[in-house]
C-alpha cells in the first residue's frame, strides 16, 4: 500500500522539476481515468502540471509517474495505457478523427519504465499507423493487448521468473493480437501468449520461453471501471507483479 506521506513526497518530487501551471485549452488526446500516487505531464510549451482523475493529456506531452505510482490513460480512439511506477511516456503524435481515417497517426515513446496497453479503434482501422518507440526497438501494433518493460539498471524492484532482476533491455509480452518488434538488425512478430526480449537496438529481437518471460501484470484497481473525482495522488493498495 502506498502511504499518504509517501504519496505526498512523490508529488513534491515530481512537481519540483518545473513550475506547475493551470490547465489551458488544447486538443485533448485522452484523459486520466485511474491514478494511484502521482503523475506529472510536461506540456509541449515547457509547463509541467500535476494530473488528477479526468485530467486531459495532449499530443506532445511527456507523462511521468512517481515511484510506487500507477496511471491509466484512455485515449479518444478507445486505446488505454497503464503506466507503471517510475515510467516516462511521450505522446509524440496523436491524430484521430473517426470520419478521417487518412489522417490516423499515433506514436508513443516509452522513454523509461514500463506500460501495458490495449489498443482501440485506430489500431484496428489502420494498424500500420500506430507505433510505440522504445530505447531498444520500435513496436508495430496489430490490434492487441501487450506489455513492455525497459530495464536499464533500474528494475531492481522487479523479479524475473528465475530470480533476480530482469536483464537490461526491452521485455515484451502479448495477451491478445500481435506486435512486431523492429531493431536495426531485423524484425520479430510476437503473437498471443508469447514473450520477447531485445538486448539492444543493434541485435535481433528474440522469443523467450514462457517459463522465462517477463509478463507485466496490473493491479485490479488499474483495470476496473474509471475512478471518480479529481483527487491528486489518490492512493490504494496497488501491487504490480512481473511473472
Amino acid at each position: 500500500m502506498l502511504r499518504a506521506p509517501v504519496a505526498a513526497a512523490a508529488i513534491l518530487a515530481l512537481s519540483a522539476l518545473a513550475i506547475v501551471a493551470p490547465e489551458t485549452t488544447f486538443a485533448a488526446a485522452g484523459e486520466v481515468t485511474h491514478l494511484s500516487g502521482a503523475v506529472v505531464a510536461q506540456r509541449p510549451d515547457g509547463r509541467s502540471q500535476i494530473l488528477s482523475i479526468k485530467s486531459q493529456v495532449q499530443e506532445g506531452d511527456v507523462l511521468a509517474t512517481a515511484e510506487n505510482s500507477f496511471a491509466r490513460v484512455k485515449f479518444s480512439d478507445g486505446t488505454e495505457a497503464v503506466l507503471r511506477p517510475s515510467t516516462q511516456v511521450k505522446i509524440d503524435a496523436f491524430k484521430f478523427e473517426e470520419q478521417r481515417p487518412q489522417q490516423d497517426n499515433v506514436v508513443l515513446s516509452l522513454l523509461k519504465g514500463g506500460m501495458r496497453a490495449v489498443t482501440g479503434f485506430l489500431a484496428r482501422r489502420n494498424p500500420a499507423n500506430f507505433r510505440v518507440a522504445t530505447p531498444s526497438a520500435t513496436i508495430g501494433i496489430r490490434g492487441t493487448n501487450f506489455g513492455i518493460q525497459f530495464c536499464n539498471n533500474d528494475c531492481g524492484g522487479l523479479s524475473a521468473p528465475k530470480g533476480g532482476a530482469p536483464a537490461n533491455g526491452l521485455h515484451a509480452d502479448v495477451a491478445d493480437g500481435a506486435i512486431s518488434i523492429t531493431t536495426q538488425a531485423g524484425a520479430l512478430v510476437v503473437g498471443v501468449g508469447q514473450f520477447a526480449f531485445v538486448q539492444s537496438p543493434v541485435v535481433l529481437p528474440v522469443l523467450v520461453p514462457p517459463a522465462e518471460g517477463v509478463r507485466i501484470t496490473l493491479p485490479p484497481q488499474a483495470t476496473g471501471p474509471a475512478q471518480l473525482g479529481g483527487t491528486v495522488g489518490k492512493t490504494g493498495g496497488l501491487e504490480c507483479a512481473v511473472q
